[in-house]
């Protein structure tokens, strides 16, 4: 945490930072948000970048925030991990 981290188009995320140089920096976020438009991210605007998503276009630098079980692809598969579904895809319903 606090390293600055060069990212480079076709680069995958390896943290969770905060673009600190780098002006419409394109970042797929697809696998997570559903949507199909690329992520425009600069440090003036939408500086949050999550780790495991790819950079499509520019180049710039980043801050790393946080790190393996610190980041939010963690905190989602977690959540993930430990949620039941049936067998049609919907979450189950807890037993009170």
């Amino acid at each position: 945490v606090g390293d600055l981290c060069v990212i480079r188009s076709g680069d995958y995320l390896p943290t969770d930072g905060l673009v600190v140089e780098g002006t419409d920096l394109k970042v797929d976020e697809s696998c997570v948000t559903g949507e199909a438009d690329l992520a425009k991210k600069n440090e003036d605007d939408d500086a949050v970048l999550f780790s495991g998503k790819q950079v499509i276009e520019v180049n710039g630098r980043m801050i790393v925030v946080a790190v393996g079980p610190h980041s939010q692809a963690r905190v989602i598969f977690d959540l993930l991990r430990n949620t039941k579904f049936d067998s049609d895809g919907n979450k189950k319903q807890e037993k009170k």
